[in-house]
């Protein structure tokens, strides 16, 4: 794939939900980007075309067709899970649910039977996808403010992203991928993962994760942040908010001493990474880390 991990040039994308308001806008705005968009998915729909692309009733249908290797979900939350497991089923690769409102049953069974069976990798749900600036973009994020480069992007938050991917661009400084990983309590892939594949990529010479309050997933990171070779530098939003009071996400909640922004903070300078404490100071910080 070269410059970029999970999605590149060549991924072969189908819409499950494309011919809704959200699934038809989002998936106009992929194909403008130059993501190569195969075809769509929806129910009762198969034969038809729309946005000039195939519309077939089911995953297989639409894998068997087009040679689909990627699938983004725009289905409504009450139906996310099963349309994940549908593209699971039907053997596409790599999963990015951008739906919310999933009801919390339907997540575990769902992230949970992926982990187990190993075969497909899902990011999200509730997230705003995925992008390897330039070559695809599978996801709502605003693709015009990023451009590629040498660091890697992972984040639970999708408005701070752009906050950032932004100032970096601004900068100077382009992007290899950028994923969002979502704000719900069981993300399919874990900023960890992410993290992995970011140290392995010959093309990324440095990694922001942008995390925020409530959980532990930034601290399981941090285990192997203290291993990578590469510069990592960090921002934690949330730093104002009440215990208790869930913030924005699902996940987003302080119970008891677990999910404190500075206990994050605290994580990320013992891994050894750079904390920014605005976003605006997450370039500079960059470009002292590479020197």
């Amino acid at each position: 794939m070269g410059m970029a991990i999970l999605v590149g040039r060549d991924t072969r994308v189908i819409v499950c939900g494309m011919t809704g308001k959200e699934g038809s806008f989002h998936t106009e705005q992929m194909i403008a980007y130059g993501t190569k968009v195969v075809g769509g998915v929806t129910p009762g729909k198969g034969g038809t075309t729309h946005l000039g692309l195939p519309v077939f009733d089911s995953v297989a249908d639409a894998q068997a067709a087009t040679q689909a290797d990627a699938a983004i979900i725009f289905v409504p939350g009450p139906f996310a899970a099963d349309s994940v497991l549908e593209s699971e089923a039907a053997g596409i690769k790599f999963i990015t649910c951008i739906s919310d409102w999933l009801p919390i049953h339907d997540e575990i069974r769902m992230v949970n039977r992926i982990r187990d069976n190993g075969t497909s990798r899902l990011l999200g749900p509730n997230c705003a996808g995925i992008i390897t600036p330039g070559e695809c973009k599978m996801g709502i994020m605003p693709g015009h403010i990023f451009t590629p480069g040498p660091i890697g992007m992972v984040s639970r938050s999708g408005t701070l992203t752009y906050e950032i991917v932004n100032e970096m661009t601004n900068n100077g400084l382009g992007q290899t991928t950028c994923v969002g990983i979502g704000g719900d309590p069981l993300p399919g892939t874990r900023f960890i993962e992410v993290m992995e594949m970011f140290e392995a990529d010959p093309a990324t010479k440095a990694v922001v994760m942008v995390g925020e309050i409530g959980g532990s997933d930034e601290e399981t990171a941090c285990e192997f942040i203290k291993t990578m070779k590469k510069p990592v530098v960090g921002f934690i939003s949330g730093r104002t908010a009440p215990p208790g009071k869930r913030m924005g996400h699902a996940g987003a909640i302080i119970s008891g001493n677990t999910g404190t922004p500075q206990g994050k903070v605290d994580a990320l300078l013992a891994a050894g990474a750079q904390v920014a404490d605005r976003t605006i100071d997450v370039p500079g910080l960059l470009k002292a880390a590479l020197g």
